[in-house]
């Protein structure tokens, strides 16, 4: 008997196709009664390769299992399920994939009850699935990026015929709301805005493996943003393959500009988003940026190649002289404006001269950092089947060259900031010293600093004093605690029961009625004390009487409002304590 049931398997024809229009689906969690046994305090780990998006799905994935009553770990030995969330866009990534699939035969053989799924990009290439049900018989289920929400629905299919699933749907792709979600991180959120690319470009994989272009409606984008912005988060990314083209697929002038703008508004502190095409980078979008404080002054602009002949073989629509041009407005519009980018090194038949094309232009734009590539083909794009007569060599040492000036602007980049005071958004500890503190600027600079745990999460302004080029060392300017303490009284003067606790006892301590009976509390509370010498009869109508005023005032509608506050504001402070520590 077959011990895999291939319910679908990746077509890159199909997933080629843009003629179906996506269909906007609100999903219902439905967990079986085998599932929620299962899953019932089950400890769970998911690893995530690649880029943002697959973060996003990893926080996805994980509120989907809570619903299954499972809990997440950082326990390998703990974990009873376990989900690696792959990424295609480079071969390496792959690589790292398969060795960790074969991390867990041991685990698997061991324990019966053991789940390991796999997902994400690399599913939906073909040949990937059925290599993977042949090398690694022990994967309970495998599916892809247009699948997630069903989740539990595969698991449980797993569940009931012990059988491998495989279910990889390659389509133009649908959007799907109402997703749970358990945030990896407390302070910075990503949200996305759209799904999948339209653009082509021949190295690329991601059209294949993530879909057309489709943009989520904005009312539900500004909701999740309200919430988040409502419960603290410090920062908000919006995502998308190329979030310029939000909004294109709705033909009623909404834009990447509509949205940006929109959130801004909610307040949150620190708004930013990636990743920008080129090719369609408005001016409009460029006025919103300068326009609000909180958008960061930090555009992330791929420009893979800076040789025009390069860039129309990538399928780039767009040229060196383009580049530059837009370059020349973000500056002009947005001065001090950081600027990160891609490059791919070593494109099929690319020449010396080609390749000095990309230094020259990196010399004149002078790049904040660059994410730096050798060119790796992806199977089923159009650049794979180029015939490429650079060897690999000279792809090396091309790359080594580029690298000496992308390091040469980065550390001028960082130079500068050394004698500034910048406000850092702080992320945490470091895991080599509890002491010192990580964050990053507002141009995405990393800053190392010394001070205390609490002020994680925390935006706080630090005086630059080295530089390290890829990170600088800053110092604290002020008292942690009193950051800490302004940042709890601004966050408790936002809770509800808080505002409402605060404005009774106000209310309380004005309130004439009020008033007059502590008076005639204090009062009775004295005949009580002085009557105790006395006789037994004097002092027990001097009790009722205190008492029966007593019982008054507690009664008082004011009073007994203020009271039925009283827990929830005590659970309050006590989230304060456990913050300070």
């Amino acid at each position: 008997m077959a011990k895999t049931i291939f319910d679908s398997l990746p077509d890159m024809s199909k997933a080629r196709d843009r003629v179906k229009k996506p269909e906007l689906i609100f999903d219902d969690v439905l967990v079986s009664p085998r599932l929620a046994s299962y899953g019932k305090g089950r400890k769970f780990i998911i690893k995530t390769f690649g880029c943002q998006a697959n973060v996003r799905d990893e926080e996805i994935l994980s509120g989907y299992l809570e619903k299954a009553g499972m809990v997440r770990t950082d326990n390998e030995n703990e974990a009873g399920m376990v989900i690696i969330n792959t990424c295609a866009v480079r071969e390496n990534a792959e690589d790292k994939v398969y060795g960790e699939i074969g991390n867990y035969k041991k685990r698997a053989k061991e324990d019966p009850s053991f789940s390991l799924a796999i997902c994400g990009c690399m599913m939906q290439e073909e040949g990937v699935a059925e290599k993977l049900i042949k090398s690694y018989p022990y994967i309970s289920v495998i599916f892809g990026t247009h699948n997630i929400h069903k989740i539990l629905e595969l698991l449980d299919w797993h569940l009931k015929t012990n059988k491998t699933i495989v279910s990889i749907l390659s389509f133009a792709g649908d959007i799907i709301e109402n997703l749970p979600s358990d945030r990896v991180d407390k302070h910075q959120a990503f949200v996305n805005i759209t799904y999948g690319c339209d653009k082509f470009c021949t190295y690329c994989i991601v059209p294949y493996t993530r879909g057309r272009e489709r943009s989520r409606p904005l009312d539900v984008i500004l909701k999740e943003c309200k919430e988040l912005v409502d419960a603290g988060y410090a920062q908000i990314t919006l995502l998308g393959q190329n979030v310029n083209s939000y909004g294109k697929d709705f033909k009623d002038g909404t834009s990447f500009a509509t949205c940006l703008e929109a959130v801004a508004k909610l307040g949150i502190p620190r708004l930013r988003f990636m990743t920008s095409h080129p090719w369609d980078f408005s001016d409009e979008m460029l006025d919103v940026i300068a326009r609000y404080p909180n958008i960061m002054k930090c555009i992330h602009l791929p420009v893979q190649s800076g040789s025009s002949e390069v860039l129309k073989l990538m399928g780039r629509r767009y040229s060196r002289e383009q580049y530059l041009d837009l370059v020349k407005r973000i500056k002009t519009k947005i001065p001090g404006v950081a600027l990160t980018t891609d490059i791919i090194v070593g494109f099929p038949n690319e020449t010396a001269e080609q390749f000095e094309d990309t230094m020259t232009l990196c010399e004149e734009v002078r790049y904040d950092s660059a994410f730096t590539f050798i060119y790796s083909p992806r199977k089923g794009t159009p650049a794979a089947k180029m015939v490429d007569n650079v060897d690999d060599k000279t792809k090396h040492e091309r790359f080594d060259r580029l690298l000496k000036i992308i390091e040469e602007t980065t550390n001028e980049a960082s130079a500068k900031l050394v004698g500034q005071i910048v406000p850092v958004l702080v992320s945490g500890p470091s895991k080599k010293n509890p002491e010192i503190l990580s964050g990053y600027t507002e141009g995405s600079k990393l800053v190392n600093f010394k001070g205390p745990a609490y002020l994680e999460g925390e935006i706080v302004d630090l005086k630059i004093v080295e530089n390290h080029c890829h990170y600088v060392v800053g110092e604290l300017l002020e008292d942690p605690l009193l950051i800490k303490a302004r940042s709890l009284k601004k966050a408790l003067n936002k809770e509800k029961a808080v505002a409402e606790f605060l404005s009774l006892e106000k209310q309380i301590e004005e309130d004439e009625e009020l008033i007059s009976l502590r008076k005639e509390i204090q009062s009775a509370q004295k005949k009580m004390t002085a009557s105790m010498n006395g006789d037994d009869s004097g002092y027990i109508k001097a009790k009722e009487a205190y008492l029966s005023l007593k019982k008054r005032y507690e009664e008082h509608p004011l009073v007994k409002n203020h009271e039925a506050l009283h827990d929830e504001v005590e659970a309050i402070l006590l989230e304060v304590k456990e913050a300070l520590k």
